[in-house]
């Protein structure tokens, strides 16, 4: 007999992990240089193994499951905050960061000098320039649009400002950091950098919850769908099955 019971399964599985999804751009409405994320989904089909399929049974049984998610490469709002060390990019480009993963990119310019005298992000991770970590002198800094830093009028560095080439996978590494998979990073070229202001979350508010509430009404009828099957299966176990 034709059943959408794993259909439901599967979708309500999708549903979850797409919830999960919306639930963090949530919760980083807020984060300097976050990137949105939105999940995308692929299609199981019944018939996959050739056995043939009738139009009920692809109706119920074609159902889809959560194939990842792809990463909003849309610019935010460029906020001005006056601190020389806050910065923001305009136009395409990722700073370059050290981590004890590797290599990782973010957006996310708020950064600071540590004790030791290197430029680091909010997490303590030290930022890249073109010949590894920035060291900043004491003094009065000022950084250009292409990147460069100068300390009293010396220059002291220039930060690595990278891009990506089109269609690249960027992969979300937690907060506002990203990696790329299978992806070599090129100097960026139409990138400028700004002093003193960092880049908000490109994340639309409304938009998120809109989405969550479409997600959560979803996964609701899910749950009604798989409640009728259950019924329905207990149905037969206890009227048709003892006639066999």
């Amino acid at each position: 007999m034709d059943s959408g019971f794993y259909a439901a399964c599967a979708g309500l599985k999708a549903q979850t992990q797409a919830l999960e999804v919306v639930a963090n751009n949530l919760a980083n409405l807020n984060t300097s240089g976050y990137r949105g994320q939105a999940p995308t989904f692929r299609s199981l089909l019944v018939s996959a193994g050739g056995a043939e399929s009738n139009p009920l049974n692809r109706a119920i049984n074609d159902f889809n499951v959560l194939g990842g998610s792809r990463v909003d490469l849309g610019p935010g709002s460029l906020e001005r905050t006056g601190n020389p060390f806050d910065l923001a990019i305009e136009g395409n480009g990722f700073f370059a960061v050290e981590t004890k993963a590797g290599t990782l990119y973010t957006r996310n310019g708020g950064f600071q000098v540590s004790r030791e005298g290197e430029l680091i992000t909010g997490d303590g991770d030290r930022v890249l320039g073109e010949q590894g970590p920035i060291r900043v002198p004491s003094g009065t800094a000022s950084i250009s649009a292409d990147g460069t830093l100068s300390v009293n009028g010396a220059v002291a560095g220039k930060l690595r400002v990278v891009e990506f080439a089109p269609g690249s996978l960027l992969v979300p590494q937690g907060g506002s950091y990203y990696a790329a998979a299978g992806g070599s990073p090129q100097p960026a070229g139409g990138a400028y950098v700004r002093q003193g202001m960092v880049e908000a979350s490109n994340v639309n508010p409304v938009s998120a919850m809109v989405g969550l509430i479409a997600v959560q009404r979803h996964a609701e009828m899910l749950q009604r769908a798989l409640s009728l099957f259950h019924s329905e299966f207990n149905r037969i176990a206890a009227d048709e099955l003892p006639r066999v």
